[in-house]
């Protein structure tokens, strides 16, 4: 387990695909319209160094709720931007697209929260403020002080792709499953 710590430098770039991590310090939310609106007006945070949550969260009482990951894949077109300023990690659920894995090339990862743990989450997390509440509250952008929130690397830094290494190992083992049914005969012989 590798211990991190925003705001992240480059000891990410030395992460694997498939590395237990826990993450602590600040993490920014973003969904689809926070991604837009910085686009717009610029992005209301340091993003050197930072660590974006693909989450839509719960918030009560100036309280986090519940904040599990969304599907990462949504912002495949709209996370070079923040790469580009200098983000480190994009945290989410699912993995993202080819063009996501080339954008970390030699930049950042994409850490992995499973879905489904959003309580958990919350237990690990503190707000610290909010930008653009006007979006609302699954959509504005969310300041949380995270406290060792446990990671899995979906993505590292040098091109390797948890998401994709399970997708490929998962249809060769189906196509062959498939060409063993079809190489049977009627009564199960071949």
């Amino acid at each position: 387990m590798v211990d991190l710590t925003t705001p992240l430098g480059d000891e990410v770039l030395s992460l694997v695909a498939g590395d237990r991590v826990t993450l602590t310090g600040m993490v920014y939310t973003a969904r689809d319209e926070a991604h837009l609106r910085m686009m717009e007006e610029g992005i209301p945070f340091d993003p050197v160094g930072a660590a974006v949550y693909h989450c839509g969260p719960v918030i009560s009482q100036d309280r986090v709720i519940a904040a599990g990951p969304t599907t990462s894949a949504r912002m495949n077109d709209l996370s070079g931007f923040l790469l580009d300023r200098g983000v480190r990690a994009l945290i989410g659920k699912g993995g993202m697209g080819p063009q996501v894995v080339e954008q970390l090339r030699g930049r950042g990862v994409y850490l992995a929260f499973t879905g489904g743990c959003a309580a958990l989450a919350a237990t690990r997390m503190h707000l610290k403020g909010v930008f653009y509440p006007d979006l609302g509250m699954a959509e504005a952008i969310w300041a949380i002080e995270l406290d060792h929130l446990p990671l899995v690397v979906g993505i590292d830094a040098a091109g390797g792709d948890l998401f994709a290494a399970v997708a490929t190992g998962a249809a060769g083992r189906a196509a062959a499953l498939i060409e063993g049914f079809h190489g049977r005969k009627s009564d199960g012989s071949i």
